[in-house]
């Protein structure tokens, strides 16, 4: 499929794989829709969602920087409205907005779970459900959700397990849209990474410098997200992708140029 002149929906899109997605579909023509909340830059995530919509422009691409909280439905529906005024239509959402909280049950307090549930669960739901009239609409409607296939060893629930019911939830929203919208041609897959990729979340939360060096590049992941998005709407659905094995798939093999640190070992990522 070509990207030129289609218009994607990426929430969390001004920075990070939110942001390398959106300027590896600019750089094919698309039309951007950066749906976040930065609007003026934290030093310890960077990005806005302006300098994001700057990035994609010169990419290649057009976008257009609207706030937005996904916990909130005005704010969804005005990100739509603003869309479809702008470009007059949608062809991709692309669920990337998330909120991690690495704890166990008895040290998450409510408002951890309330947010990671919020951004995770709901506001992907809400974000697809607010889109689906308009990708019913186009040639080749793909929604993508950056999260993980479910993986029922309980290793994945023991240390964290508000965090891991709320991916597996982003997954299962993915999969039910599968079925659910499928006579509709409107395709709905995830996509994980094998190995951390170093983005703030892994810098601040996970492992600092050290992890980061383990890390691969956002752009593995903007890659893959492209290769699986080109497919057809019709015959690509209902999957749980992990960047690696999208990518084996197209004939790519040698990754070292994915890696932060040239033939560093490689950090595995969570649910693999």
């Amino acid at each position: 499929m070509s990207f030129q002149n289609k218009t994607v929906l990426i929430t969390g899109a001004s920075r990070g794989i939110g942001k390398a997605i959106g300027l590896k579909l600019a750089a094919a023509g698309a039309n951007i829709v950066i749906a976040s909340k930065s609007i003026e830059e934290n030093p310890k995530l960077g990005g806005t969602i302006f300098s994001a919509a700057a990035e994609m422009e010169a990419a290649g691409g057009k976008a257009l920087a609207v706030q937005c909280d996904i916990r909130f439905e005005d704010q969804i529906d005005n990100v739509i409205t603003k869309a479809i005024e702008t470009f007059g239509g949608i062809d991709i959402v692309i669920n990337n907005a998330s909120a991690i909280n690495l704890t166990t049950t008895e040290k998450t307090e409510p408002k951890r779970f309330d947010l990671m549930y919020d951004i995770n669960v709901r506001g992907t739901f809400m974000v697809s459900r607010a889109c689906i009239p308009y990708l019913k609409k186009s040639t080749n409607a793909h929604i993508l959700n950056l999260s993980p296939p479910i993986n029922m060893d309980m290793k994945w629930f023991a240390n964290h397990l508000a965090y891991t019911i709320s991916k597996y939830n982003m997954t299962m929203i993915a999969l039910g849209l599968a079925a659910e919208l499928e006579k509709y041609q409107v395709a709905a897959n995830t996509l994980w990474p094998r190995t951390t990729i170093a983005t703030a979340a892994v810098n601040n939360l996970l492992g600092g410098q050290m992890l980061m060096n383990m890390s691969r590049t956002t752009d593995i992941m903007a890659d893959a997200a492209f290769y699986i998005l080109s497919k057809s709407s019709i015959t690509c659905t209902g999957n749980s992708f992990i960047d690696e094995q999208v990518l084996a798939s197209e004939g790519i093999t040698d990754l070292n140029k994915y890696s932060v640190v040239a033939g560093a070992q490689l950090y595995t990522d969570l649910f693999v």
